[in-house]
């Protein structure tokens, strides 16, 4: 039985947490905010954001309110940017490679790869968000993944958002909600604007946490 039980969110971001309680309180679960001091967590060498992700199950399970025996539930959220043509550089180093080299890093880093055609431009700068979220339940692990495929912008366009938002663009969505192919028009679009220059309401629509998070929170039971 579900009522009532307790799930912590392994993040510093309080914002997710918010999220995750949007979803989950009306299935009857208390989701709380787990915070652990960065040197307790170890990342692993893997190019795999949920080998990542399953790591810090691991190694966070002790450090749950009654330790590793709790009856309470743990979740880890984590996310990368790949770049095709960096094979998918730097996907789950990409908030090291943010906190180095930020964004004017990586469009230097693509800076030789430009058209005059807008879709010839998308597909030789094509990237995609991931997102995985993950939950551990006394022994059983739930996964869930999420991902906003788009390009590389050619600018830094600052405003809203944060991390590789001035440099992302995403491919329209259709009227459900699906992602198209480059050059493709849908009924929700940023118009070639990368996240960092439209409204937050606008860039939820695409965000590849929320898809990743959906789909881990219709793999779970209601109370």
């Amino acid at each position: 039985m579900y009522m009532g039980r307790k799930i912590w969110f392994l993040t510093g971001n309080l914002g997710k947490v918010a999220e995750a309680r949007e979803h989950l309180a009306p299935l009857g679960y208390e989701v709380n905010q787990l915070i652990v001091p960065e040197d307790n967590i170890v990342e692993p060498q893997t190019d795999s954001l949920t080998e990542v992700a399953m790591a810090k199950i691991e190694q966070a399970k002790s450090h749950l309110p009654g330790g590793s025996n709790s009856k309470d539930m743990l979740m880890i959220e984590d996310a990368g940017l790949f770049i095709d043509a960096l094979s998918g550089f730097p996907g789950v180093y990409s908030a090291y490679v943010h906190n180095t080299i930020g964004c004017g890093g990586i469009i230097k880093l693509l800076s030789h790869l430009t058209s005059e055609d807008s879709v010839r431009l998308a597909t030789l700068r094509s990237a995609e968000f991931r997102a995985v979220a993950v939950l551990w339940d006394d022994g059983k692990t739930f996964v869930g993944n999420g991902s906003c495929p788009g390009y590389i912008s050619q600018s830094v366009v600052e405003g809203n958002g944060f991390g590789y938002d001035p440099l992302f663009v995403p491919y329209d969505l259709d009227s459900v909600g699906d992602s198209l192919a480059a050059g493709e028009y849908g009924a929700t679009s940023t118009h070639g604007s990368p996240f960092g220059g439209v409204e937050s309401s606008v860039k939820k629509k695409f965000s590849h946490r929320s898809r990743a998070l959906n789909d881990l929170f219709n793999q779970l039971p209601s109370a």
